[in-house]
């Protein structure tokens, strides 16, 4: 059972979200999630620079269908105007949410001041916010990870920042930025931030499985478990969540033969939205983490990392996954 709530003005009917994950949640991969229960999901981070600039490829990955929303379009970047208007632009493009990444610590964003970087300065950060919040007419939510490093510990002042300026959630990845996705994350934090606002909170860090979800909603009380590493290649782990939160206990896990034929659909809804070479080439790493863990595996993976077109790899997945 599903107990749905809000965020702003949003209805979101469940409590797992997918997270954003860079080359990974396009709309392909956000559709598979969608019908095994997602009840939000995020893009990958979209530059807000590139937005302003109307370049093609950011513009791309706005791409959306009726069938995945709710959505949330998350932006990053460092100057609060351009942040605005980038949210604008999202907001006209059909994203229910737009959401501002404070917490990505990879090295080629936060050298720009973008992304967990804007963790240094809690009132530059509620500056951008601010302006974001001001210009975007749909929900603003936030991002952000618990500090810059270990003893950095911003959550709750930025939280409490964000939503002082209008913003309708903020999202906690239990991790400071320079740990990376290193180590184990720190629940408490979000325990902490969700104890300190009245905002909606997603918990974000460690989430691998229906039980996982449950704990961190029990331990740290907050209203949704955004989930990330967790769904590569494991779509049904949205379904899991809803079982154990509905407490009707484990859902089945999805057979071999459901694992290769979601791959299939995954393989052709991007082969269709890229091209046969790109296509196939970005899912080989997809076809890796579908079949996690079968026997068999490795080889499978050498086969299909030498798959050059989509007949090839479709025979290596069939022969492999029956």
């Amino acid at each position: 059972m599903k107990k749905e709530m809000k965020i702003g003005n949003v209805d979101i009917p469940g409590k797992g979200v997918l997270a954003p994950l860079a080359g990974i949640t396009d709309l392909p991969f956000r559709l598979l999630c969608k019908e095994q229960g997602a009840a939000l999901v995020y893009t990958e981070m979209i530059s807000s620079e590139g937005l302003v600039r109307g370049q093609k490829g950011s513009r791309e990955m706005m791409e959306t269908r009726p069938e995945e929303r709710p959505v949330a379009f998350q932006i990053f970047g460092k100057r609060p105007d351009a942040m605005a208007e980038a949210a604008r632009v999202a907001a006209s493009s059909g994203a229910d949410i737009v959401d501002i990444n404070m917490g990505c610590p990879v090295r080629k964003v936060v050298s720009s001041g973008s992304g967990a970087a804007l963790l240094k300065d809690v009132r530059e950060a509620e500056r951008l916010i601010k302006a974001v919040v001001k210009a975007c007419p749909a929900p603003v939510t936030v991002k952000i990870r618990t500090g810059w490093g270990a003893s950095d510990f911003v959550a709750v002042e930025l939280a409490r920042a964000a939503e002082a300026v209008g913003a309708a959630a903020v999202a906690v990845h239990g991790r400071h930025a320079s740990q990376g996705f290193s180590g184990a994350a720190d629940w408490t934090a979000i325990r902490a931030v969700k104890d300190a606002v009245g905002i909606p909170v997603i918990g974000n860090g460690d989430v691998l499985s229906g039980h996982d979800a449950k704990r961190m909603l029990d331990e740290t009380g907050c209203d949704f478990v955004m989930i990330g590493r967790g769904a590569l290649g494991n779509p049904w782990l949205f379904r899991e969540v809803d079982a154990y939160v509905g407490k009707d206990g484990p859902a089945s896990a999805p057979s071999v033969k459901e694992r290769g034929e979601t791959l299939l659909r995954h393989l052709e809804m991007v082969v269709e939205r890229r091209g046969e070479a790109v296509g196939v080439r970005m899912m080989r790493k997809h076809a890796a983490w579908y079949s996690k863990g079968l026997p068999g595996s490795p080889e499978f993976r050498r086969t299909i990392n030498s798959a050059c077109t989509a007949s090839g790899f479709r025979q290596a997945a069939q022969e492999f996954f029956s």
